[in-house]
């Protein structure tokens, strides 16, 4: 169905609606936004509720999200950079598209579902795999920068590079011997056409884009760098593709020439929001792709490839990063992220069409089983991360050696909030035990030079180990309002020569806290947010004095509620709440201070629950 027939504002509005309503309800199921989007291509697409009835038409714009996404990555590389993974993109990336196009090949030969030529053809398509995708699950884990992540991101450079080389030789496997000649004469032709057109976005990086971003700079419009921030990426990719190569591979190549540019923030910021939509866009135009005619023929067929396929493809990957990755788990997690075939599938499998190598029924297959190899794909990564974690903690299940812990402060939790408790003792020497049951978070505090045990705060036998019984102070540290409270039992029932400081979650928990009588407690933002609400009257103009007598008025306030709110339905003394007040310094008495907006007062003493 063209924009004509269905209109362009409906056809948008489909689009935005299947986006906003899918996202929500996969990221409730634990899922990838990527299968929200696939699954609502096929919702919506021919063989679903038939909303769109040529998904080719979106298609081709929707694959600029793959170039902006490719655009954006090479900003953060740098030609040094680039260079410098060579070896992975030649070495690694070579032999993951030659190993897994062999036995790919071999299997649907062996199968009997193509002959020899279409083995060579469905190899190297199903070889290939999705580099938006794979990039995008990275970038949410924000692992792309980590050392398999780079690794990951060479094999998906050689697999773009390798797309023009392949597109020039498979017409030598088109049946009879005419085309051989004609075969190679192109391939000179598109490698001279492709050098050309690499040496002129080379220059024009160079030597034009600097000076043409200044001048525009000057101007001091937005509008103005916005669109010359689109130029430059379109015109790259369309560069790239006259001469036969992919788009998605010009623009990177104007990212990397504009990663050392002092412009490349204000273009990767204007680039954003275009490349999300778009990506979108184009995951939803590969689920309205998948011919569900076809798949419901050849259901269990498909499945079973699909499956067995990107089993295939994550163990290669594995097998190829195992010997040289310094975490066990980085090889799992590569392998995983690249099994998902990629957009050159629909490239190569229709060309194979073409060239009479595949017949009607036998690309239909293949196109089917490439898509729902990109359906799993993002699952399988999803899946293959928890078991790296559940693996790594694993190891780490039982307590460590607490034998040379021997700290009067037991800190529980040590996240961005129990860093900075355990900054604050140990600069005035005070000796410290801390335990976290986060296997990475204890690497990452090692890199630090912190010493963390790992630990369970809520088994008894941890805490017993660690050194509860000889702390003086446990402090509670963690954001997991159940489990702090399953420690403050523990530690009263057990330990109760300590005294218990916690970390609130929200004004409900600091009433349970307090009606469990613990010593001190701190909603996690409170102090921070009165602090920012002083800083900000100030900004306004107000002098620091009478500033500080509204955070003192507003601190105070609070502190009647939960005097008021624990008379009316907890069972705890008051004292205990005006004991809080010890720990807290005033600067200024609060003497008749009111809001400057007396209408303010309400809202002040009736705050939202969720407070």
């Amino acid at each position: 169905m063209q924009y004509g027939e269905f209109g362009f504002l409906n056809f948008g509005l489909v689009l935005l609606a299947a986006a906003v309503l899918s996202v929500p309800i996969a990221r409730r199921l634990g899922l990838s936004a990527i299968v929200a989007y696939l699954v609502a291509g096929i919702i919506i697409g021919p063989y679903g509720l038939a909303a769109f009835g040529t998904p080719e038409s979106i298609i081709p714009v929707s694959e600029l999200g793959v170039v902006m996404l490719l655009f954006l990555i090479g900003l953060e590389l740098e030609l040094g950079r680039l260079l410098a993974m060579r070896r992975a993109i030649f070495g690694l990336g070579a032999a993951q598209l030659a190993l897994t196009a062999l036995a790919i090949g071999a299997l649907g030969y062996g199968a009997g579902l193509v002959d020899w030529r279409g083995a060579v053809i469905a190899g190297l398509a199903l070889a290939m795999s999705a580099t938006a995708i794979a990039l995008q699950i990275l970038e949410e884990r924000g692992q792309l920068q980590q050392e398999y992540g780079q690794r990951a991101f060479a094999i998906l450079l050689f697999q773009d590079m390798a797309v023009v080389p392949l597109l020039a030789v498979l017409p030598l496997l088109a049946p009879g011997g005419d085309n051989a000649h004609t075969g190679l004469a192109d391939g000179a032709r598109a490698v001279a056409l492709i050098a050309g057109a690499i040496a002129l976005i080379v220059v024009a990086g160079r030597y034009l884009l600097n000076p043409f971003f200044r001048l525009l700079a000057q101007t001091g419009s937005r509008e103005v760098m916005t669109a010359a921030a689109l130029l430059v990426v379109l015109g790259a990719a369309l560069t790239m593709q006259k001469a036969g190569m992919s788009m998605a591979l010009g623009a990177f190549l104007a990212g990397v020439l504009l990663a050392e540019s002092n412009y490349r923030h204000e273009l990767a910021a204007d680039i954003e929001p275009f490349r999300g939509l778009l990506l979108a866009l184009f995951f939803m135009g590969i689920g309205m792709s998948i011919d569900m005619t076809i798949v419901r023929a050849n259901l269990w067929l498909i499945f079973l490839a699909a499956i067995t396929i990107t089993l295939l493809k994550a163990a290669i990957v594995w097998l190829l990063f195992r010997a040289t990755c310094l975490h066990r788990g980085d090889a799992l997690r590569a392998g995983s992220v690249l099994t998902g075939a990629g957009e050159f599938a629909f490239v190569l499998i229709p060309l194979g069409s073409t060239l009479g190598v595949l017949d009607a029924r036998q690309a239909s297959i293949l196109t089917a089983i490439a898509a729902i190899t990109m359906l799993l794909g993002p699952p399988v990564a999803t899946l293959t991360d928890r078991l790296v974690r559940r693996l790594a903690e694993a190891e780490l299940r039982e307590p460590e050696d607490f034998s040379d812990a021997s700290g009067s402060v037991l800190v529980i939790g040590f996240g961005r909030f129990g860093q900075i408790v355990s900054q604050c003792l140990l600069a005035e020497g005070i000796d410290v035990t801390t335990i976290d049951n986060d296997p990475e978070m204890m690497e990452s505090a090692a890199g630090f030079g912190f010493k963390v045990y790992y630990g369970d705060g809520t088994r008894l036998d941890v805490l017993r180990a660690a050194g509860a019984r000889e702390a003086r102070v446990i402090a509670v540290c963690i954001d997991d309002r159940e489990a702090a409270s399953r420690i403050v039992d523990l530690v009263q029932s057990e330990f109760s020569g300590a005294k218990l400081y916690v970390r609130s979650f929200d004004r409900r928990h600091t009433l349970q806290l307090l009606a469990k009588g613990v010593d001190f407690e701190l909603r996690e933002t409170y102090e921070s947010a009165l602090v920012f609400g002083r800083k900000t009257l100030e900004a306004l103009g107000l002098d620091s004095e009478r500033a500080a007598a509204v955070e003192e008025f507003v601190r105070r306030r609070d502190l009647d509620r939960l005097v008021l709110q624990q008379a009316e339905g907890i069972s705890a003394g008051t004292d205990l709440l005006r004991t809080r007040m010890i720990h807290v310094p005033f600067s200024k008495p609060t003497r008749g201070v009111r809001p400057l907006n007396p209408e303010a007062e309400e809202i002040i003493t009736h705050p939202p629950a969720a407070e």
